[in-house]
């Protein structure tokens, strides 16, 4: 069984998932990053595929992934980073990222390179559900790999309802519609989340965009099965002088 499926069987409530961008602050920190996660108490790792063009992402995710390309990070140094991590990491991990770097390296080498490393499902923002459906699925299901799309609080209910079909792993509910980052007063999206809710779909349901401390994590998880954290996580370790300290640090305080 996928991990993520492990996961969300033994926890249905409360799942924090944490967003970082892979090879930053420096390069070779992927996998520091990573273990403090899973230390700290994360219950899932999201890692930003760093892209030039991102679609979705507000300042503080766009400025690291410019360093993160900068320090030469791509996606043949990620596979190579994470080879060998499933020795030490037990979470679930998911890429997320943008279509064209995936299409440039190939999308079947690409999802045979993330079951390879022990990837377990992947976030792609642009890639349109019906090219996934007509053309992409057997190949995904071939690597074992989820796709997780996203709903808005735009997202039609009859697409919420495809979307929730052809999604594997959860459905991303993205707060509001706006690029990462931006606070939001989640109390204000309770009408929103009840509808998913309400929807009673086949999907957990996770909560991302705007999620940045214990507070918004806690009315996230009131709507939902948890919650994304990924422009707050991103920001705290920029400049940190003690990577492992900080990330367990931050993952404690919104868990506790």
């Amino acid at each position: 069984m996928n991990r993520i499926d492990q996961l969300f069987q033994q926890k249905p409530k409360e799942v924090l998932n944490i967003y970082f961008t892979a090879g930053f602050p420096q390069l070779g920190d992927t996998l520091t990053v990573l273990q403090a996660l899973q230390d700290g108490g994360a219950d899932m790792a999201e890692i930003g595929m760093p892209f030039s063009d991102p679609l979705a992402d507000g300042p503080v995710i766009q400025d690291s992934s410019t360093r993160a390309i900068a320090n030469g990070m791509k996606l043949a140094v990620l596979f190579e980073q994470l080879k060998g991590f499933r020795s030490k990491i037990r979470i679930p991990v998911v890429l997320m990222g943008y279509i064209n770097p995936v299409l440039q390296y190939g999308v079947e080498n690409f999802l045979r390179s993330c079951q390879e490393v022990g990837v377990d499902g992947l976030i792609l923002p642009d890639l349109p559900m019906d090219e996934y459906e007509t053309e992409y699925k057997p190949l995904f299901e071939k690597y074992g790999q989820h796709l997780i799309f996203l709903v808005t609080p735009e997202t039609s209910e009859a697409r919420i309802r495809k979307i929730d079909s052809l999604s594997r792993g959860f459905v991303y509910a993205v707060s509001s519609s706006s690029t990462t980052g931006k606070d939001k007063d989640m109390k204000l999206q309770a009408s929103y989340f009840e509808k998913l809710q309400s929807m009673k779909l086949q999907n957990p349901v996770l909560v991302g965009f705007g999620i940045r401390d214990k507070a918004t994590f806690q009315t996230a998880c009131q709507y939902s099965n948890g919650a994304i954290i990924g422009s707050a996580f991103v920001k705290a370790i920029e400049n940190s002088a003690n990577l492992q300290e900080t990330v367990q640090t931050f993952v404690r305080n919104i868990k506790q």
